[in-house]
């Protein structure tokens, strides 16, 4: 993986780190239907987005996947298209940074990539790594991978790194993710119900959690189709906030506030990154 280019704008961009960052962490469904998914994010931003620094809604967030194995190219777009430029206004409407998924179009027309966007007082965006050919689905037969390109943004002074559902399940990820700096990772999903995968789900985020000695903050897509329990977890593994399954009719927002002191002693602790020697 090369060093990125990240894009990142707004007043704190390089200043002096803040002793906290507020989190919330929108779990929501979305819909077939885009209109609607851009007007529930506007509303559901104007309605949770409170005094919180970041707030987190889930992938596809844009258009849902639909069945598995759907074309979904018709619903792809550029990163300034109307999806971006909602998410950018609800952004500044309630003055914090937000992140949603979406599919963006690349230069595969039949095969969008798989797009987390940052708009607010950090800018950014990542196209998903790991696409989901794993439990009978095929994700690389409607998407494309993008660049093997870990991005990490900085807001308020911490440094916020970005991975999307399936990118959980390899940890050479997150290790990149933190060898860049990163102190908190964003994890925006779709985790597909099923046998086992509640118990996958939270395992993963929190051994990223404990492993990097980061704190993890994970926004799913509600039940039925999904997962639901997003959740945040901090350096030394402890859910600080946690969601049920949910359900597509009710949206539910977790909060919690990373604390700089707490990833500080975790590190002290667990020095494990200084202590890691590579083979």
């Amino acid at each position: 993986m090369t060093t990125p280019e990240v894009s990142q704008t707004g007043a704190y961009a390089g200043t002096v780190t803040t002793p906290t960052l507020r989190l919330a962490l929108v779990q929501a469904a979305s819909a077939l239907d885009p209109a609607a998914n851009r007007d529930a994010l506007a509303r559901l931003a104007a309605e949770h987005a409170g005094d919180a620094d970041l707030v987190v809604f889930p992938e596809a967030f844009a258009r849902d996947f639909g069945e598995a194995g759907s074309d979904i190219s018709a619903y792809a777009e550029p990163l300034d298209g109307p999806f971006g430029a909602t998410l950018a206004d609800a952004a500044a409407a309630q003055g914090t940074t937000v992140v949603a998924g979406m599919f963006e179009r690349g230069p595969d027309a039949e095969r969008p990539y798989n797009t987390l966007l940052v708009r607010g007082e950090a800018t950014a965006s990542y196209r998903k790594v790991h696409l989901y050919d794993s439990f009978g689905y095929r994700e690389s037969d409607r998407l494309t991978a993008g660049p093997l390109e870990p991005v990490v943004v900085d807001l308020h002074g911490w440094r916020v790194g970005l991975m999307t559902c399936y990118d959980l399940r390899f940890p050479e990820l997150a290790r990149a993710l933190v060898d860049r700096g990163a102190e908190v990772l964003v994890v925006p999903a779709a985790w597909v119900a099923g046998s086992r995968k509640v118990h996958h789900w939270r395992t993963l985020l929190t051994a990223r959690a404990i492993e990097n000695t980061v704190y993890v903050a994970a926004a799913g897509q509600p039940a039925r189709r999904y997962c639901g329990h997003s959740l945040v977890v901090d350096p030394f593994g402890e859910v600080l906030a946690e969601a049920g399954p949910g359900s597509p009719d009710e949206p539910e927002v977790v909060r919690a506030v990373a604390e700089r002191s707490v990833l500080e002693e975790a590190r002290r602790v667990n020095p494990s990154l200084e202590n890691r020697r590579l083979c």
